[in-house]
């Protein structure tokens, strides 16, 4: 974990064969077990509305759910965070931008202050285009991400799909947002040690940059010694009390 701002270039990482598919294989075990829980687990809680600590906004990746961040939004709700799901939003397939606002017009009609937003993948996007543009009242006191493509992804130039190509290296709105290196200092971007999904890593400078000990672009989520990273990422890089869980 690097406890200071990280200088480090964001670059390609190369791995073998195994490594790779091993890191797939694992990230959609996760996949599936979000996707296979019942319908009963499937609403969002009446308890995330409880809470006297700082509220969460959780933005989740493209082609993803809430759920995907369950595993740590039930921890910070428990340790007295009151938990914002943003209504509507689907699997995450709109631009990038019309996400900011939607997200941005929940924070104002509920007037939430000091806010902390958790993103995982473009859900990191979303919220620092929240902070550089939509966030005029300054809502937002902080932000902690989770595999976000901050200099995108080699796979929006092969992959025909259009919710992808705002992953692209050249991508003119990425490279803006990049540019953007005043909010930077109020992001803690956390990555796992390969991701075979953004292989260009998450190095956001002027940032604090944390290394997950384990490769994965979703198995973060669900493992119990990443998940006790997050929390104590989100409570401000201190010791939350919470005790590591065993792998998953």
């Amino acid at each position: 974990m690097t406890n200071a701002p990280s200088r480090e270039r964001p670059g390609r990482r190369r791995v073998g064969l195994w490594r790779f598919v091993r890191c797939l294989l694992l990230d959609y075990v996760f996949v599936w077990r979000v996707h296979l829980v019942p319908r009963s687990r499937r609403s969002v809680p009446r308890e995330y509305r409880e809470g006297s600590r700082e509220p969460v906004l959780l933005l989740p990746g493209v082609y993803e759910t809430w759920r995907f961040l369950r595993p740590v939004a039930d921890r910070l709700n428990a340790a007295g965070h009151p938990i914002v799901v943003v209504p509507g939003m689907g699997h995450n397939r709109r631009p990038i931008g019309a996400t900011a606002e939607v997200a941005q017009a929940v924070l104002d009609a509920h007037d939430l202050r000091d806010v902390i937003v958790l993103g995982h993948s473009k859900g990191g996007l979303i919220g620092k285009t929240m902070m550089v543009t939509t966030d005029a009242d300054q809502r937002i006191a902080r932000m902690v991400t989770v595999n976000s493509p901050f200099s995108g992804t080699r796979w929006s130039l092969v992959l025909p799909n259009r919710a992808l190509r705002a992953f692209s290296p050249r991508d003119a709105d990425l490279l803006h947002l990049a540019d953007q290196l005043d909010a930077n200092a109020r992001v803690t971007s956390m990555a796992s040690g390969f991701d075979a999904h953004v292989t260009e890593g998450s190095v956001l400078p002027g940032a604090v940059n944390v290394t997950f000990p384990v490769d994965g672009h979703f198995r973060p989520l669900g493992n119990g010694r990443c998940i006790a990273m997050i929390v104590r990422e989100v409570e401000g890089g201190t010791d939350s009390g919470a005790d590591a869980a065993p792998e998953g």
